[in-house]
């Protein structure tokens, strides 16, 4: 039995309990910043044993058989900061872990996902992870296809929402962004869902809002970008960093929508979904 000199049960309860809330009011205060930390150290031990690479703003990990890729891929994540930085106006605070991956199911088993799951790039609480490139671009033009098709300016505008909203903001909202970003960047889009006369349907924002990924996530993340472009065409592009901005400071995206664009939220909606029937 464990032999423990305390102070009075009772006494020793109630500083149980205060410790429990000051603990908690911390978490809450400061749960953003100690989430990445977080993260940034669990990336860190389970790429202990990968291979490194220092460029000026990225710290790059990647296993021995993506070497020959990792100098492009370092080259075309500088381009896509300078992009990015040049767009926000702001630079992120430090250097950013870049984990290359070799093949879809090592991605997906980084972060939890199922094996069925794919994707080319995936950023989380300060880090981001990408598939080698080697993986899915075959032939001669790879560091043109990497730039142009690759996730590096998608997954670096994710982390500069989330650094600048300090992780205030929900999933359609920096898809839109980072889709808005990527096409005035790189060129890339994804495909339109309703290019073949496939008829016009669309989600209530609070839809996406709260079941983005049980959607269908081609009509998801086309309307995530259609919202964002709304709001460029009808109120100019300054005002999605404006309402970044306007997050950073703890407003919801609503408010500050409503603020930063002079409209209440329903009108904003309804306006939006206007835009989308023209289309």
């Amino acid at each position: 039995m464990w032999g423990i000199k305390s102070v009075d049960a009772g006494k020793g309860l109630i500083l149980l309990l205060l410790l429990a809330l000051l603990l908690t009011l911390l978490i809450n205060k400061h749960g953003y910043g100690i989430m990445r930390v977080m993260v940034g150290q669990e990336v860190k031990l389970k790429t202990a044993g990968f291979e490194k690479l220092q460029s000026e703003h990225f710290d790059i990990r990647y296993m021995a058989q993506d070497s020959a890729h990792i100098e492009m891929i370092a080259q075309v994540s500088e381009e896509a900061y300078s992009a990015v930085v040049e767009k926000f106006g702001r630079e992120p605070a430090g250097k950013t872990i870049v984990v290359v991956y070799p093949d879809t199911a090592s991605l997906a088993g980084s972060i939890g996902w199922n094996r069925n799951e794919s994707a080319m790039g995936v950023y989380w609480a300060g880090s981001i992870r990408i598939l080698s490139p080697g993986e899915w671009i075959k032939g001669d033009e790879l560091e043109k296809q990497f730039k142009q098709e690759g996730p590096m300016v998608h997954e670096f505008t994710h982390l500069m929402v989330d650094e600048i909203t300090k992780g205030n903001y929900n999933r359609w909202w920096t898809e839109g962004i980072a889709q808005y970003l990527e096409k005035k960047i790189t060129g890339f889009e994804f495909a339109d869902p309703f290019a073949r006369g496939r008829e016009l349907e669309y989600y209530e924002l609070l839809t996406l809002e709260q079941k983005f990924d049980e959607v269908d996530q081609q009509i998801a993340y086309w309307e995530s970008l259609q919202a964002v472009q709304y709001i460029v065409d009808i109120y100019g592009e300054e005002k999605l960093f404006a309402v970044l901005a306007e997050q950073g400071k703890g407003s919801s995206l609503n408010t500050a929508l409503e603020i930063c664009l002079g409209t209440s939220y329903q009108g904003f909606e309804q306006g939006f979904y206007q835009y989308l029937q023209k289309k």
